[in-house]
Order: structure tokens, then C-alpha cells, then sequence
């Protein structure tokens, strides 16, 4: 695989905060009121704790093969060894786009929640949002110590804003803030959403799907971190309870302190009603509401840094394993794949213009990503139980082959499978119902391009899906 190779400058307390802060960003901070608003207080907490469940089999599973093969690229280069080239391929640019995509989002919502302050109205968001651009493309630059760093920091603030949103929620439930007491009735009143209907869970089943999108995405940085086989494995096995406290317990507050009727919300009255902050208003702290803006703007800044980073990974891997032009491979004196970083920013520049000049762009953009989330998870599962079935058929001992194996084996990539794929065809159904063909077929349009690029490249290079008997179980050597 890589030659060159990158030098291995993440260490472990980098790593863990990466994975802390993962899935701590724009669909915690933005979506989750959406989740309550359209689903109402009992569908969002069973969705979020549907989706956690099913995080925690993928994170093991990728944790398995992180150990295993630390090597940069993460989903595309366990598709290589365990699948084959075709699959590889697809899914590696599937997941460039993805972070491109995500990227963009974030910009734009940092630039939007930048209008929260009358001084920043004057400015367009495009302007603002190219701003945030070069920062994250400065940053970038820099040596991955730094980035390690920058997101550091960020995370422990991003963190402290959940830990204190938290305590803020459960002073307001129990009547020590504010002028109201929340708590179960309040919980119970907003059991149902703006849809009564079941196929609306399934619809925030995908925004949950969303929130999470990015907690898989501390593998990619096995192959700059420093003993992956054993920084990997604490990564992943954080996030169970990551999951139970930062995303349940949040969605519990919100469900039962907000009224599902305020229409800042579900973003009627546009997209700087974060709940977090509706939260802080409630208690009647208007500057900790004002702070707690800033505080959400910084942890989106942290998220497209982080964003920025995983695509130029994932387009230096494809440039590695000759799914991408060679130039893409190269790397700076600070091992930094420069040019990776500038074409990747460049694209998100592209988002942000696309987002201008498209009336529902932001919409657009949003529920695209979803999709291609969950298909991504989906090939990494499948990679999963391809290696699990390759040491099963050449009798070879999982304790001696694997440094570090998933709690629930291959089991739990299975049911994660399964439940994926019933999602889609539910969420696409769901879409037909709602908004006819068009609707679903743009629900489904991730999948179709992920078949597509894989059976033509296929096709164009005669490939071959490996057999589990020839499936390479050597340890991986840098």
C-alpha cells in the first residue's frame, strides 16, 4: 500500500478527543431540534438510542480493522484488502464527497450563525463562509501536530458546552432556573411531532443517521497515530457511552424543556434557532444564550477542521492506491498531502456557491449527506464480515490474527447491516409517499452511484472480488 507514508504524529490524547468529538458538531448542535420538532419527544429519543446502538457494532467493527490495518484511507483501504479494488474505488470517492459535502455545511452554518450578532448582518454569507475556508485550509497546511492540537481544544470546549447544556437542562427540569418547571409533563406534551404518521420515524431515523455522521471517522487517523493497536481500540470503545450520555441525554432535555410549537425549533424562523441556545433563553440567561452562539460556532469551526482534514486523507489514500491522479499523493516538508488540502477546499468553495444560487441547497445538501453516510457504514460492515469470514475459512485463530476484536464478533456488524439497508428502502418509501418519484429517487441517489462506479470500474478493469481464502492476514507492516 502507501511507500511514502505519513509520519505518525497523532498521539493518544489526540486521538481520544477525535474520537470524543467525532460526532459532536452540526447535527447535535443544529439538527437535533428538527429530530424533536418533526417526530416529537418519544420518536426522537428511540431514534437516537436505535441509531446509537447500531454506531456502537460499526464503531467495534472499525475498530477491529483500525488495529488490524492502521493504514490512512480507513473504509476505502478495508474494502481493498477484504473486498476488492471495484469497491475500493467506489466507496473512496463516495467519502471524499461526503466530507466535502459535510464540509460545506458547516462553513455556511457557522456563517449563518454568525447573524445572530447585528454587526455580522452586513456581510454575506458567501463572503464569511470563504473566510472560514482559508483558515481551515491554513490550518491544514500546518503539520497534523498542529491540526492534533487545534482540535484538541476545540473538543474539550465543544465537550464543557454539552456538559453544561446538560446541568443547565436538568436545573431548568427540576425549577432551580427559569420561571417555569419543566421536566415529564413537559417530556410527555411534546409526544408527537408535526407528523403523526410512522413513516416520520423513519425520516428521523435519517436526521439521527446524520448527527452521528463523522463518529467513524477516527480510523482514518490510525495511519498517523501513534500505536494504533492500542490508541484505536480506546477510541472506539468510548463511544458507547459517549453516545448514551452526550446524544440521549441532550435529546431528553430538549424533548423536555422546549415546546415543540416554538417555531425556532424546527427552523421556521431559520437556522440560528439552535436548541442549545433556546435552552439558555429558557432559564432566562439572554448572555449565556448570546456566549452559548459562540461557543456552538466554534464547535462547528472544529467540525469542518476536522472535515477539511478526513477528505485530504481520503483523496491522498485514493491517490496511494491509484484511484486518484498520483499529484494527490505528494507530500509537503510538514507531511501534509498540500495539494490534497487545496483541491479540497477549492470544492468547498464550489458547495458554498451552490448553496447561493440554490433557494433549497442547504436542504439539499443536508439530505444528501445522510444517505451517503449510511452507505458508507454499510460497505465498512460488509469489509467487517468479509475479514471475520476470511480467518474463519482459513483456519486461522482470531486471538493470535487480531489485536484487538469487536465485543459482539461479527454479530453486531450483521444486525448493523441489516438495519441499514431496511432504513434506505424505508426512508426511500417514506420519501415516495411524501414527495412522489422525484423525492425518492433523490433519497436513493447515493446508493445508485455507489453501484455504478463500482460495477463500471469493475467492468473497465476486469476485477475480481477476492476469495476468502486468498484474503491477505498478514499483519501490516509500515
Amino acid at each position: 500500500m502507501s511507500k511514502q507514508g505519513m509520519e505518525r504524529n497523532l498521539k493518544a490524547r489526540h486521538i481520544t478527543m477525535l474520537a470524543i468529538g467525532g460526532s459532536i458538531g452540526t447535527g447535535l448542535f443544529m439538527g437535533s431540534g428538527a429530530v424533536v420538532s418533526q417526530g416529537g419527544s418519544y420518536k426522537a429519543v428511540l431514534s437516537y438510542i436505535l441509531i446509537g446502538v447500531l454506531i456502537y457494532f460499526l464503531m467495534s467493527a472499525l475498530g477491529e480493522m483500525a488495529s488490524f490495518y492502521p493504514v490512512s484511507g480507513s473504509i476505502s483501504a478495508y474494502s481493498e484488502r477484504f473486498v476488492d479494488s471495484s469497491l475500493a474505488n467506489a466507496v473512496g470517492w463516495l467519502y471524499y464527497i461526503m466530507w466535502i459535502l459535510v464540509a460545506g455545511i458547516d462553513v455556511i452554518t457557522m456563517a449563518k450563525l454568525l447573524q445572530f450578532w447585528e454587526f455580522f448582518q452586513q456581510f454575506s454569507t458567501v463572503g464569511m463562509s470563504i473566510f472560514f475556508i482559508i483558515i481551515l485550509y491554513l490550518i491544514n497546511m500546518l503539520s497534523v501536530k498542529v491540526f492534533g492540537e487545534v482540535e484538541f481544544w476545540l473538543t474539550i470546549i465543544k465537550v464543557l458546552t454539552v456538559v453544561v447544556f446538560i446541568i443547565t437542562g436538568f436545573a431548568l427540569m427540576f425549577g432551580l432556573l427559569g420561571n417555569k418547571v419543566h421536566g415529564l409533563s413537559t417530556f410527555i406534551s411534546n409526544g408527537q411531532g408535526e407528523g403523526t404518521s410512522f413513516l416520520v420515524f423513519f425520516g428521523i431515523l435519517a436526521i439521527a443517521a446524520f448527527s452521528f455522521g463523522g463518529v467513524e471517522a477516527v480510523v482514518i487517523t490510525a495511519g498517523e497515530s501513534e500505536e494504533p493497536a492500542k490508541t484505536m481500540p480506546k477510541a472506539v470503545n468510548q463511544v458507547f457511552w459517549r453516545i448514551l450520555i452526550f446524544y440521549i441525554a441532550t435529546m431528553f432535555i430538549i424533548s423536555a424543556v422546549i415546546s415543540i410549537n416554538d417555531p425556532r425549533l424546527s427552523g421556521k424562523s431559520g437556522i440560528l434557532a439552535s436548541p442549545f441556545t433556546l435552552v439558555f433563553e429558557q432559564a432566562g440567561l439572554g448572555i449565556a444564550a448570546a456566549l452559548m452562539n459562540a461557543v456552538i460556532i466554534s464547535s462547528v469551526f472544529s467540525a469542518g477542521n476536522s472535515c477539511v482534514y478526513y477528505a485530504s486523507r481520503q483523496l491522498y489514500s485514493l491517490a496511494e492506491n491509484g484511484y486518484a491522479p498520483k499529484i494527490f499523493n505528494k507530500l509537503n516538508s510538514k507531511s501534509t498531502p498540500n495539494r490534497a488540502v487545496l483541491i479540497t477546499v477549492v470544492s468547498v468553495i464550489l458547495c458554498v456557491f451552490f448553496e447561493k444560487y440554490n433557494k433549497a441547497g442547504y436542504g439539499l445538501l443536508l439530505s444528501l449527506v445522510g444517505i451517503l453516510t449510511i452507505c458508507i457504514w454499510l460497505v465498512a460492515l460488509y469489509a467487517h464480515i468479509r475479514l471475520r469470514r476470511a480467518i474463519k475459512i482459513q483456519n486461522k485463530n482470531e486471538a493470535e490474527v487480531l489485536p484487538y476484536r469487536a465485543k459482539f464478533g461479527v454479530f453486531g456488524s450483521y444486525l448493523s447491516l441489516v438495519a441499514f439497508v431496511l432504513l434506505i428502502i424505508l426512508q426511500t418509501y417514506a420519501d415516495f409517499v411524501s414527495g412522489g418519484l422525484m423525492s425518492a429517487f433523490y433519497t436513493i441517489l447515493s446508493v445508485i452511484i455507489l453501484a455504478v462506479v463500482y460495477y463500471v470500474y469493475k467492468l473497465m478493469k476486469g476485477i475480481k472480488t477476492i476469495k476468502l481464502k486468498d484474503i491477505d492476514l498478514s499483519k501490516y507492516e509500515k
